[in-house]
């Protein structure tokens, strides 16, 4: 990298791994960089915004581009800036290309009633990237170099169609989960009526098995937390919603 993760006003996790918390509704988007591949996770809440990232990500990966994007669950904040990422390879969880088809027009209502102007999220919606690799399971992408990431569908939970992303820790470096909405630090998790909260524990019960008592955990909204903050929300939502076990 010719330029650091600080200087693009992205916040570095690992050598090659870095996010970034855009203004608005302070939403995470990640970036994993390999060996002749990159893996994008979310891709903010407009065109615009996607293209700014794009912009980064190529400053970030020395001219290279993004070749991969993991969408974790359909919401317009982590998904309408997809389009500015043309030609690389989309996976969601297995269902999410539906809601993206079939709930559009809800999209871009739901975007404009938190805010966006109705041009943006109009053209947003118009324009909206839909997956073409769904993850049912687990999902290993190589990115060259020896680093593998495992994309895992953990949900339902936040939405009917949550994915994760795990990059394995190396070098002292601990591992990395990208939860998406599963987990929020700046704020209560927010349970809107696409919300399966009757599953939403088990899904951070899963998500914890997966990174362990050591990883970093970067939720959808806010700062890095450790496996205690998941457990505790875990708890929190259980007792929320009534869940036992």
């Amino acid at each position: 990298m010719t330029v650091t993760w600080e200087e693009c006003g992205w916040e570095g996790l690992a050598p090659r791994v870095g996010r970034c918390r855009l203004p608005g509704w302070d939403c995470t988007v990640g970036l994993v960089a390999g060996h002749g591949a990159a893996l994008m996770i979310d891709a903010g809440s407009s065109l615009r915004e996607g293209v700014r990232l794009r912009g980064q990500t190529r400053e970030l990966l020395d001219g290279s581009h993004v070749t991969h994007l993991a969408l974790t669950h359909s919401h317009f904040d982590h998904v309408f800036g997809a389009s500015a990422f043309a030609g690389v390879e989309v996976f969601g969880a297995v269902g999410l290309d539906g809601v993206l088809t079939a709930e559009r027009d809800g999209l871009r209502a739901d975007a404009v009633h938190h805010g966006l102007p109705v041009e943006d999220a109009t053209e947003a919606a118009d324009l909206l990237v839909r997956p073409r690799h769904q993850v049912s399971g687990e999902w290993i992408l190589d990115l060259g170099g020896g680093l593998q990431v495992l994309l895992a569908n953990v949900g339902p939970g936040h939405t009917p169609h949550d994915l994760v992303v795990l990059v394995p820790g190396s070098s002292g470096a601990p591992e990395i989960v990208f939860c998406g909405d599963l987990v929020e630090e700046s704020g209560e998790p927010q349970a809107g009526p696409d919300a399966v909260p009757s599953h939403w524990p088990a899904a951070l019960d899963r998500l914890l098995e997966l990174g362990g008592e050591d990883a970093l955990y970067v939720p959808g909204h806010g700062a890095v937390v450790d496996a205690a903050f998941v457990r505790a929300q875990r708890e929190a939502l259980a007792h929320r919603f009534g869940v036992s076990g």
